[in-house]
């Protein structure tokens, strides 16, 4: 079992900057592939970004050029600066991290608030 934690929200002005991050809780486990995944209300989640262990990237078009994701493979720990912010930006982003057996886990969320 991989407990992830996630911190860095907060309530930021259009157009500011923002640090999530997002680290196990005492695991071992190698996790091959973590990433941060959005839930606005009353839209489905969605992918914002994911990092490989070797450091290949994927990114939303929405967030392109704006978000940008790295990862400590010594301590498991992903992050995601968020730049340029935009109030459609707002939702509770999850930390998401898949093992290499292919077992994912879910962070609980943080809220990012950008006010229109």
């Amino acid at each position: 079992q991989v407990q992830l934690v996630e911190s860095g929200g907060g309530l930021v002005q259009t157009g500011g900057s923002l640090r999530l991050s997002c680290e196990p809780l005492k695991t071992s486990s190698v996790l091959r592939t973590m990433g941060w995944y959005r839930q606005a209300p009353g839209k489905q989640r969605e992918l914002v970004a994911f990092i490989t262990r070797d450091g290949s990237t994927n990114y939303a078009d929405s967030v392109k050029g704006r978000f940008s994701i790295s990862r400590d493979n010594a301590n498991n720990t992903v992050y995601l600066q968020m730049d340029s912010l935009k109030p459609e930006d707002t939702a509770v982003y999850y930390c998401n991290a898949i093992t290499r057996f292919g077992i994912v886990y879910w962070g609980q969320g943080t809220q990012v608030t950008v006010p229109s």
